[in-house]
């Protein structure tokens, strides 16, 4: 499964969205305010694989940030997509 994650950290809906993701040993996906969980490190603990937009992580200057996240663009997301068995979101 993978879950689609576009609110930020501090929201009922972002901590949702990863909470749901760790239960289930899902893959995340961060889009829009989503990416600002890529800063202080607030995916510690998570074991699944997350990715990261490219265009929203530039758009809001965290490009720098050196993370065990994987960037990948619109066109990733769309082929991840469509290869999994469930998609969830958008939180």
């Amino acid at each position: 499964m993978l879950v689609l994650i576009k609110s930020a950290p501090n929201t009922v809906e972002g901590k949702r969205g990863l909470k749901i993701a760790r239960d289930t040993s899902s893959d995340i996906v961060l889009l829009q305010d989503g990416v600002y969980f890529m800063v202080n490190e607030m995916l510690d603990g998570y074991c699944g694989t997350a990715y990261a937009i490219e265009e929203d992580v530039s758009l809001r200057g965290l490009g720098d940030i050196r993370t065990g996240v994987k960037i990948i663009n619109w066109d990733g997301l769309i082929d991840m997509a469509t290869e999994e068995d469930k998609v969830v979101g958008m939180f």
